[in-house]
Order: C-alpha cells, then structure tokens, then sequence
C-alpha cells in the first residue's frame, strides 16, 4: 500500500526496473498516467529496444481524449524512441490487432511486462463481468461491443490468454471505489481480472483503495 499518485509510480517503476522489458503490455484510464510520465523521465533506458502493445482500446479516433493510446502517447510514447502498436479503435479492428499479435509473436505472445487496470465492476482492460469476451480462449483480441462501464462505446480488448501472457503482470489500483474490486481480486472471487494469470502477479493500490 502506497498512500498516493506519485507513491504508487515510485513503486510501479521499481517493479519495472526489476524486470527491465523489452515488451511491454500498456493499460489506458487516469491511474497508470503517472507511472507512464515517470518511465519517460527515466535516464538510460533502452526505449529503442522496447515494443509497447496495448490491452485494450476504445473504439474512437485517436485523438479523442477517451483513446488509450493517446494517453500513452502523451504521458510516454511520444518522449521515448520506443515502438508503439497501437490498436485502430477507429476502425475497431480486433482482428487487425490481433493479426498483427500473430505476426509479431507467432504461437503464443509473450510481453516481459503487463501494466493492468480495475474497474469498480471488476473488470480488466475491456473483459466486463458476464459477458461472453471473458470467457473467449482461442482468440487473443476480440471486438466488445457493448461496454460495460464508462465510457460506454464498443471496444477491442485483448484476452484472458493474451492478458495473462507476462513474465509480470502489475495492477495498478486507485481510489476509494476500488476498494470491493480490490477485495473480491485478492480473495480470488470470479471476476474477470481475478482470471489474469501472468507469470508474477503484482498489486500496487493506494491508501484510499485499501483503508
């Protein structure tokens, strides 16, 4: 437990230099944009040598605010030399992205480090309680065409499968209305960020997520 923001990017980069990757998994929404800026301020890294992907992405143009990559672009891909594959939500093209997945890591994908988010519902980048794109095990990116949560438009989400595929997988987890999502995650409750199963799990929360 961490008591804020910044707190909680110190740890986060910490786990990031431990594992020091070359592929990484990046998650939209407000609570990684700190951890996103501290990584583009980190002196010497070998961002030409890293590939960023995406978890999920919303299905508007890319420079609408509600963009996951746009936010990452803005708080880290467009200050570091990294290469970025971002999902084409306007389009909303699961099957490009997932084609694109196919192509770059063949069988099985497999990112060095996974950043995840939790929803109030329990959801994980775009697998909404109940509905059928949680319980997908052949594809690694589907279309979500109806939103579970705010903002409520289509989407493209990776896969429990492909989300679990990390050597270290980190959810990062902020505010007092993460407190029964973060509960029902440790306890192991049927919810579809419970159902991650990366290599290494890791949970950064804050103070108001856990008190």
């Amino acid at each position: 437990m961490v008591a804020d923001a910044a707190g909680m990017a110190a740890e986060a980069l910490a786990v990031f230099l431990a594992a020091r990757p070359r592929t990484i998994l990046l998650t939209g929404g407000g609570t990684p944009r700190p951890f996103y800026e501290r990584l583009a301020a980190l002196a010497g890294y070998e961002w030409s040598e890293v590939e960023c992907f995406f978890s999920d992405e919303r299905c508007v143009p890319a420079d609408d605010e509600r963009c996951n990559a746009r936010m990452a672009d803005v708080a880290l891909l467009r200050r570091v030399p990294a290469r970025s594959y971002p999902i084409d939500g306007t389009a909303c093209d699961a099957d490009g992205y997932e084609r694109m997945l196919r192509a770059r890591f063949g069988d099985a994908p497999r990112f060095d480090l996974a950043v995840y988010g939790l929803g109030p519902d329990g959801h994980t980048a775009s697998l909404f309680p109940g509905r059928p794109e949680v319980e997908e095990r052949a594809r690694w990116a589907v279309r979500v065409p109806e939103a579970g949560w705010e903002p409520f438009v289509p989407r493209v989400s990776l896969t429990v499968p492909a989300l679990s595929a990390a050597a270290v997988g980190m959810f990062l987890v902020s505010g007092e209305g993460k407190r029964e999502p973060l509960r029902r995650l440790l306890a192991g409750e049927d919810i579809p960020a419970a159902r991650l199963a990366p290599g290494r799990l890791v949970v950064i929360a804050d103070e108001a997520a856990v008190t």
